[in-house]
């Protein structure tokens, strides 16, 4: 090829070269930020992207040109530059332009062993990644002359030709190699795998060699000035005398950089360059606004900065490194508050398992509730409880849990389920609870006569056994792995405290027990959004007077029957309020099917005919008078207050005779009642009805004036089309997007899982819509009935309280939406306080 047909579009990268990080990568451009912070870094030249696929595609660069920049006889690398560091590339060859001659002139200067080294290196990579020959004629083989001179003997019966002589056809071939091993299909399919796009573009970047092997002190390493685990300050890295590349990071030999008692280190050995490597740490995280990796060499005691990468960190370093920058100045606390995912805080708020420590995986499935856990296998509710009581951390393993395992659920520290979803009982109760819970592990298989769990792989696991719960990953483990601990420190409280000078939204939680309620304080929820009574109902005693309620046989006898929880009620929401200070705690009213209070084995019904006195064919015969062919849609919610009101009546007094307390100990609060499962302004009616009648007697009694709010779970599609009349009796609107999402649909939550990746997998759905709200159907019917509500009472409050309120894209919708808060389960509340901020820092209303 002419000479002039040579592609001469490469750049000599000074501190005033057009570099830019779309042409020519994030390498390229770190380079120019390095060499403008006068770091001494090694002549480079880059080629940009459209030089790259010119050369893939057959055309070639003027090599001569770029090796002209280099001085005369120079030795080379060249290294990948795509524009994100995540997308990886061809990799990085060293040596180039080292010929037979280069070979003897090095081992005059620098001793025969160096050079041979040196020539040997670059002859085994270059076969490998460039001339693509087998790797096992090449690799492994011990540094020193016999093996050079093997290599390029190996070399030549392979190519039918000697080991190429000319830098500039090695350098050609060296580009032409990369470029095209970055356009190939394997390469594609990976790069799209870590989320590049398609048609991602490489840069390549020619760089003169910092030997690392010479006289003297000469070697290469990494330094970081931070921990990448934890977030602390830090020195961390390895230098390996007599070395080139990343070398130190692959060998026991390194040194270490401070000084150490396990050995020696290379501030013993060269304190002024260790000292010169400390200042170019601290000029890079001021200047470049990052906790920066430095990669190194030592050429006779030379320093050279080859490179600087982002540390590599977890979420909870991640957090702290961005609070300590703003702390500095460095960056704004706003830009700090960006820099954290919010999906990632999951991860902070529960122990972990440690990422450097060894897996067994035996199960996988859905990661419902984050967080790890380590203890003994039991496969019920009463050996939880049984556990627990020993103080014997256990795993509750069951098919699916039921309302009734809520006992052995608040014994476990961790739970697995064969069968879910992310909204099935084990989900939500798991995530409220901060347990961590793995559900929808269809690969094991249960044997609760004979107490066992049957693996994918064959293994068995009895009860006692140790496993490990990871439910950030969805994966159960065998034995006790290592664990790090929550993260909730000084750093963590500081960022969101950030976050909430900037969010637009409110944030409350969902929480059913004082437990609930004192996280979602702890977490600094700005109320409760939604507390399920019903949850209140499943302790022992207060089960049994529930059963005695369900079996009365007039008003009467469930009034009866109700009076004895009165004061358990009244105390429950006693502590809710005293718990949460005189901010908002809404209510809702009893909401579950009665059946779910009933046992369902034939012992269990044995034991509560026991338990009532009455004869085991009459509680049998109840109980099926109680059961539905659809349960979630039949006697349930509101229709239980219309049909059976005396319980209302009871929730109602408890939740005044509680407010005139709280108010009594100087803590007044305006407690919010909300009704479950409306579909007709007539429901509202007949419960707002009862429960001023119920209001006014307590005022009457006790002489204390106080205010409610009444308002509406929006969970029907029909009470969303009928909000404009269901308004005229609410003060506010609670979308439950839980059910609503299942009416819509037609879906059931707790089995939907067993076919829904599938769906997602066809396209069917772009996203499980019980994890992801349904932006298109779902909301549109919150739109309908946010409309409708507000066109009637202009002052009406708007809010999510389903499990979607902690997402990011849910809060978004809520935001644009202009409802005034979202209500998420407690330990999902940090992440929506952030998710908040950052959709108000990115995209600030009008």
């Amino acid at each position: 090829m002419p000479k002039n047909d040579f592609l001469t579009d490469f750049t000599v990268i000074t501190p005033t070269s057009q570099i830019t990080t779309p042409q020519h990568g994030w390498r390229a451009k770190c380079l120019q930020r390095l060499v403008r912070l006068d770091l001494p870094v090694p002549e480079t030249v880059a080629l940009p992207a459209g030089t790259v696929r010119a050369i893939a595609a057959g055309q070639m660069v003027d090599c001569r040109a770029i090796l002209s920049h280099f001085g005369e006889a120079p030795l080379i690398s060249v290294r990948p530059s795509p524009e994100n560091p995540d997308w990886g590339g061809p990799a990085t060859i060293l040596n180039i332009g080292f010929n037979a001659a280069r070979h003897v002139r090095l081992a005059q200067t620098h001793g025969q062993v160096a050079a041979d080294a040196l020539y040997l290196r670059f002859v085994q990579g270059y076969a490998v990644h460039v001339a693509r020959l087998d790797p096992d004629m090449f690799e492994g083989l011990e540094p020193g002359h016999d093996s050079l001179r093997e290599a390029l003997r190996s070399y030549q019966l392979e190519m039918d030709e000697p080991f190429p002589e000319d830098p500039a056809r090695q350098l050609a071939e060296v580009l032409r190699s990369m470029s095209r091993a970055w356009e190939g299909t394997t390469a594609r399919l990976l790069r799209q795998a870590k989320g590049a796009p398609a048609e991602a573009a490489l840069g390549l970047v020619v760089q003169q060699m910092a030997q690392g092997i010479g006289q003297g002190i000469s070697g290469s390493g990494v330094m970081q000035f931070v921990d990448p685990v934890s977030g602390d300050p830090l020195v961390k890295g390895r230098y390996l005398g007599q070395s080139q590349g990343r070398d130190a990071l692959t060998t026991g030999a390194a040194l270490f950089l401070t000084r150490d008692k396990r050995g020696p280190s290379l501030e013993e050995l060269a304190p002024e360059v260790f000292a010169e490597l400390i200042r170019h740490g601290a000029v890079c995280r001021e200047r470049l606004r990052e906790e920066m990796q430095i990669e190194f060499t030592i050429e006779d005691g030379k320093l050279s900065v080859l490179d600087a990468v982002k540390v590599q960190r977890s979420t909870r370093a991640g957090l702290k490194i961005a609070v300590a920058l703003a702390r500095d100045g460095v960056i704004t606390p706003q830009e700090a508050v960006l820099r954290v995912e919010p999906r990632a805080l999951s991860e902070l708020l529960h122990p972990q398992v440690d990422p450097r420590g060894p897996r067994d995986v035996f199960a996988r499935g859905m990661a419902a509730s984050p967080g790890a856990a380590v203890g003994r296998i039991v496969f019920s509710s009463q050996a939880a409880q049984a556990s627990a009581a020993r103080g014997e951390p256990c795993i509750l393993v069951r098919r699916e849990t039921a309302p009734e395992d809520i006992r052995g659920m608040h014994s476990a520290v961790g739970v697995l389920t064969e069968r879910g979803g992310m909204t099935s009982h084990a989900a939500v109760i798991g995530r409220g609870l901060g347990l961590p819970c793995i559900v929808g592990a269809s690969d094991i298989r249960l044997d609760a006569k004979d107490k066992k769990l049957v693996a994918r792989d064959g293994r068995v696991f009895r009860e006692g056994d140790v496993i490990t719960i990871d439910g950030t990953s969805g994966e159960a483990l065998v034995g006790a792995a290592e664990m790090l601990p929550a993260a909730q420190d000084d750093a963590f409280r500081q960022l969101l405290h950030w976050a909430d000078e900037s969010r637009d939204i409110g944030i409350r939680a969902n929480a059913d027990t004082p437990a609930d309620a004192q996280t979602a304080r702890d977490f600094r929820a700005e109320g409760i959004g939604l507390c399920r009574t019903e949850h209140m109902f499943f302790d022992e005693d207060r089960l049994v007077v529930m059963r005695e309620m369900i079996f009365a046989d007039s008003a009467q006898d469930r009034a009866a029957a109700l009076a004895r929880l009165l004061p358990m009620q009244r105390a429950d929401f006693m502590q809710l309020f005293d718990i949460m200070q005189g901010l908002p705690v809404c209510i809702r009213l009893f909401d579950p099917p009665l059946h779910e209070f009933l046992p369902h084995s034939r012992e269990g019904l044995r034991e509560l005919a026991e338990a009532l006195d009455r004869p085991l064919s009459e509680v049998t015969r109840r109980a099926e008078a109680l059961a539905e062919f659809n349960p979630m849609l039949g006697m349930r919610g509101v229709r239980l207050g219309v049909v059976l009101p005396e319980i209302y009546d009871m929730q109602a007094r408890a939740i005044f005779e509680a407010t005139v307390e709280a108010a009594r100990a100087g803590a007044p609060v305006v407690p919010e009642i909300m009704i479950p499962l409306v579909s007709a302004r007539r429901e509202v009616e007949l419960v707002k009805t009862r429960v001023d009648q119920v209001a006014a007697a307590v005022r009457t009694k006790t002489g204390v004036n106080f205010d409610y709010r009444l308002g509406v779970m929006v969970e029907t599609p029909r009470a969303a089309l009928r909000a404009g009349e269901i308004a005229q009796h609410a003060a506010f609107l609670s979308f439950g997007t839980n059910d609503l999402t299942q009416m819509t649909y037609g879906l059931s939550r707790d089995d939907a899982g067993r076919f829904m990746n599938t769906y997602v997998q066809e396209g069917v759905f772009p996203e499980d819509p019980f994890h992801i709200l349904d932006v298109d159907g779902v909301g549109e019917l919150l739109h309908i009935g946010a409309d409708r509500g507000r066109m009637t009472r202009a002052n009406l409050t708007l809010s999510i309280c389903g499990e979607h309120g902690g997402n990011p894209e849910s809060i978004a919708f809520c935001r644009k939406a202009g409802f005034d808060y979202v209500s998420c389960s407690p330990y999902r509340v940090p992440q929506a306080r952030l998710a908040a901020a950052h959709l108000a820092l990115t995209d600030p209303k009008p």
